[in-house]
């Protein structure tokens, strides 16, 4: 079976977790000379304005952005020392899974790599995981990286 990866999708929250998963992304696009979207997704503020208010909801949206930057950088980083290109991508007010599958079918992404993101316990139960809800949804290929 040919296949042919030129776009690599990699999700990221930041958290040490994705670490592996964004190695095994840079690797693949190095071995297919291919392109990378690191991909952080700004959930909605809905819930934080219900919470808080407005003013603390802004305050968490901006801090969540920056933590996006942070977090698409580390992509960049590791895709410069091995001689990858990267895209930094922060979607604002999705839910993740919703950001990343949505993103990877309007970009015609070959492949979705991502690790076993955040979420645990109760809300892991009550939502699901990211992960799961790519693999579910997603029309493109995922590789989820433990």
């Amino acid at each position: 079976m040919g296949v042919n990866i030129r776009s690599i999708l990699i999700a990221t929250d930041g958290s040490d977790n994705v670490k592996n998963a964004v190695n095994w992304g840079v690797g693949l696009a190095k071995a297919n000379d291919a392109k990378i979207k690191a991909v952080y997704v700004v959930p909605p503020a809905g819930v934080a304005v219900a919470m808080r208010g407005e003013m603390w909801a802004k305050a968490l949206e901006s801090h969540l952005k920056e933590e996006g930057k942070k977090a698409t950088a580390y992509v960049v980083d590791i895709g410069n020392k091995e001689g990858v290109e990267v895209e930094c991508v922060i979607i604002d007010g999705k839910a993740p899974a919703n950001g990343i599958v949505d993103f990877a079918t309007e970009n015609d992404i070959d492949l979705i790599v991502m690790g076993t993101l955040g979420l645990t316990g109760l809300t892991h139960i009550l939502l699901g995981s990211v992960a799961e809800n790519v693999v579910r949804y997603a029309k493109r290929p995922v590789l989820v990286i433990p």
